[in-house]
């Protein structure tokens, strides 16, 4: 029965992945804590094997069209993994009701992020043929790297809610080459968090085949019949439900536990 609850919510969160990018993966650790009664423990490196598989598929057509600004991707990388590590050590210290209402907020901000406008450029780095300009863009580079790699650790999550609009927003870069860097700092991070996550979790791996591999199928076939739905009408709908189930989350954690 588990297994068959697995295939249908990894199928679920895969289309979600492929329609609307890494962002889909946000709902991963809570259908599996709430929809397959996992502890943390077990969800967050599944969620992050999910994550990195489905996020490298995408980095793929990303790398061979040039789209990826390996320099900024290294920097995230680089002040990123060590922060996963921290933030799978802290959250294994943590009871898994305060990870949860920490995931919950985390949620808000990503639906949040999802219904701002995202036209706006900053210019923080300069990327073009001059090259990045360090002095301006370390400042805010370093710290955001951090920030995702921590959160990554923490709670099992890709960070791209994060990642790109600290790519666009505060760095300067184009969306195209933001989207593509992103897959690639998600790819580093989620395969520093499984390493950290895995040396202590009993993993169930049948669920998490079945999980994972209906989700990574279910989003490249999305990702390539899904050029016809409406992006923005779909990601303010998905907005939505984050909204929700980050209450669902904070009601059964608080009230009913």
């Amino acid at each position: 029965m588990d297994t068959a609850v697995a295939l249908a919510l990894g199928a679920i969160i895969g289309v979600l992945l492929g329609l609307l990018g890494g962002g889909g993966s946000i709902l991963a650790v809570p259908a599996l804590v709430f929809g397959l009664g996992l502890d943390l423990e077990q969800a967050i490196p599944i969620s992050l094997l999910v994550i990195g598989v489905a996020s490298l598929a995408g980095a793929v057509p990303k790398i061979r069209e040039h789209q990826v600004n390996w320099r900024m991707a290294g920097v995230f990388a680089a002040c990123g993994i060590p922060a996963t590590f921290a933030g799978s050590a802290i959250g294994r210290l943590l009871p898994q009701s305060v990870v949860l209402i920490g995931f919950a907020a985390v949620m808000v901000v990503a639906g949040i992020r999802m219904l701002m406008d995202r036209g706006d450029t900053g210019t923080a780095c300069e990327v073009g043929d001059s090259g990045i300009d360090w002095r301006r863009c370390a400042p805010r580079s370093i710290p955001a790297g951090i920030a995702v790699g921590f959160l990554t650790g923490l709670f099992g999550v890709g960070g791209g809610f994060l990642i790109i609009p600290a790519l666009v927003l505060m760095l300067g870069l184009d969306m195209s080459v933001a989207v593509g860097t992103s897959l690639v700092i998600i790819v580093a991070n989620s395969a520093a968090g499984l390493v950290s996550h895995l040396s202590g979790a009993s993993i169930d791996w049948a669920i998490t085949v079945a999980f994972a591999g209906t989700a990574i199928a279910g989003s490249l076939i999305a990702g390539h019949f899904g050029t016809k739905v409406d992006t923005d009408w779909l990601q303010r709908w998905f907005a939505y439900l984050v909204f929700a189930v980050a209450a669902y989350v904070l009601i059964d954690t608080i009230l009913l536990r």
